[in-house]
């Protein structure tokens, strides 16, 4: 063979290698499981007799209980809270056993510390394959009949069209269009979601109200043109813009977004052009864009806190909201011991009541902690939660128990999980002044942190 045939060859054979190669490679990466990034806190007593005997077990113990709390929050993203509590056991032994199979990779580990709490602490954050984590409680939940996965239930969604004259502008109101609203709503209808027009203030009516607002705006121009040969008089109806959203009603987020200007676009008749309108509006919607919103492992919110005495005080909360369940990733962003501190939490609470989800499973297990109502819940609203700390003349007291007292974490923690961490009857004791529900009521099984500690936290 030519030598210039075979240079032409090899080259072809490279590129259709190097072509199979990319395609290969985006292949494996549309492939690749989903995954989620959770900080969470380990712990361990350390007056567990086999501690004692061994120093080295006991940080073995600590990083693993770290990493079954980082796989147990990627479970929480799936299962409710309390549902998670009532099939601790199980889950325990099925999936939070696994975390080496779960957790991709650990990015920042704190160095492990003893609180003046009594437990050693260490605060882990890592990369967990949130696909893998879905599909083991899953398959636990067919294998064992019980329904575990959080219902999402079916997407209330309310729907409202304007239109507007484009010529006249603000000096005429917007009218509704029920044309446009049936046709959207037919495509909507069409997921087997359940749809409604929305009330007059752009909401939902009652108390079952919507999950998602679609609220849509167009505006025409009317053309008119008087034919000489006849006398008569065309009008035809331009569609100058239009615009959509669609708002998460439980966060007041805007999920979605756009503005068109058609071109060329118009109709002889007013009801075909809403008709169109209806369909285009309808057409920036599949079953998938809601599905993929309600089956978001979490979402991040702004947490206000005024008064905070201090800077400690303000990492010692922290700290705290890394060990909460809902709770996957905190920064804290700014603080001020005057105003308002700022933390960034990005937080798996399941849909439903915000305000009530936000004051359940952060307010009342902070409170439980420092055995006083210091923390009260001021306002909650979109994207931002503000709290407020109060303990009064108590504040000395209060903060003490922020050192002294166990994690709040261990406030709503399920029997199996005090039984296997606690071993200390003092400890315990301590326990069961915050869970005496999973501490028992007999006591039994059924901080400003040191300096290394403080680091530790701030750092994280």
């Amino acid at each position: 063979m030519d030598s210039g045939i075979r240079t032409v060859c090899s080259v072809t054979l490279l590129c259709v290698w190097m072509i199979a190669a990319v395609l290969l490679a985006e292949g494996s990466a549309l492939a690749a499981p989903q995954t989620i990034v959770v900080s969470a806190e380990g712990l361990a007593d350390p007056n567990a007799e086999t501690y004692r005997r061994d120093k080295g077990l006991l940080v073995d113990a600590l990083r693993e209980d770290a990493r079954r709390q980082v796989v147990e929050k990627a479970v929480g993203t799936f299962v409710e809270s309390a549902t998670l509590v009532e099939n601790y056991e199980l889950i325990h032994d099925r999936v939070l056993t696994r975390s080496k199979g779960l957790i991709k990779n650990v990015i920042k580990e704190s160095e492990p510390w003893l609180g003046e709490d009594g437990f050693m602490h260490l605060l882990l954050k890592a990369e967990v394959y949130l696909t893998n984590v879905r599909d083991a409680v899953s398959s636990m939940s067919e294998a064992e009949r019980i329904s575990l996965i959080k219902e999402h239930g079916n997407p209330r969604i309310a729907v409202s069209v304007n239109v507007k004259d484009a010529e006249r502008g603000t000096q005429v109101p917007p009218e509704r269009s029920a044309i446009a609203e049936n046709l959207l709503k037919e495509r909507i209808a069409g997921f087997g979601y359940r749809v409604w027009s929305a009330g007059a203030d752009g909401t939902g009516k009652g108390e079952d109200a919507e999950d998602f607002l679609i609220a849509g705006e167009a505006k025409f121009k009317p053309l008119s043109v008087r034919l000489k040969a006849s006398g008569l008089t065309l009008t035809k109806y331009v569609l100058t813009s239009w615009t959509v959203k669609c708002t998460a009603v439980d966060t007041g987020e805007e999920i979605y977004f756009n503005t068109k200007v058609p071109k060329a676009k118009s109709w002889s008749d007013e009801d075909a052009a809403l008709e169109d309108i209806g369909r285009m509006i309808g057409e920036e919607f599949t079953k998938d864009f809601f599905e993929d919103h309600l089956l978001r492992p979490s979402k991040i919110f702004q947490l206000g806190v005024s008064g905070l005495p201090d800077y400690d005080t303000g990492l010692l909360l922290k700290k705290e909201l890394i060990g909460l369940r809902p709770v996957l990733n905190v920064d804290l962003r700014s603080f001020d011991a005057k105003g308002r501190s700022v933390y960034e939490v990005d937080f798996s609470g399941s849909r439903g009541n915000f305000v009530q989800i936000v004051n359940d499973s952060l307010v009342k297990p902070l409170n439980q902690k420092l055995r006083a109502s210091a923390f009260s819940l001021v306002a909650a609203r979109g994207e931002a939660v503000d709290l407020s700390f109060d303990a009064g003349e108590e504040t000395g007291e209060v903060v003490e128990n922020f050192k002294t007292m166990p994690p709040a974490s261990l406030s709503d923690a399920p029997q199996g999980r005090i039984r296997d961490l606690v071993h200390d009857e003092a400890l315990l004791k301590k326990v069961a002044e915050m869970n005496p529900a999973a501490a028992g009521e007999d006591g039994t099984p059924g901080e400003v942190p040191t300096s290394g500690a403080a680091r530790a936290v701030e750092e994280f």
